[in-house]
């Protein structure tokens, strides 16, 4: 059930790092909670700009695609 010898192969999980949406933004919320006890009424800043960052990401409309590793697949059966 593994992989077959010498077929094409990448590890997505190195590319998962390259694009996070939002990330400046929650760190800034949650070291600003780490910094006041868990006392999110001190933190409203941080707060309101990591849901408007969140908010417009939600309303991208990404277009849904298959892994890289399946589509690899599928070119490289039709080499063959």
């Amino acid at each position: 059930m593994g992989r077959k010898a010498g077929g094409l192969y990448i590890n997505s999980k190195k590319f998962g790092a390259i694009q996070k949406p939002c990330m400046k933004e929650m760190l800034q919320f949650l070291s600003c909670m780490a910094l006041n006890h868990n006392n999110d009424d001190r933190c409203v800043r941080q707060k309101e700009l990591l849901s408007t960052c969140m908010d417009s990401q939600s309303k991208q409309s990404r277009k849904p695609f298959g892994s890289i590793n399946y589509h690899l697949q599928r070119l490289s059966r039709g080499r063959k």
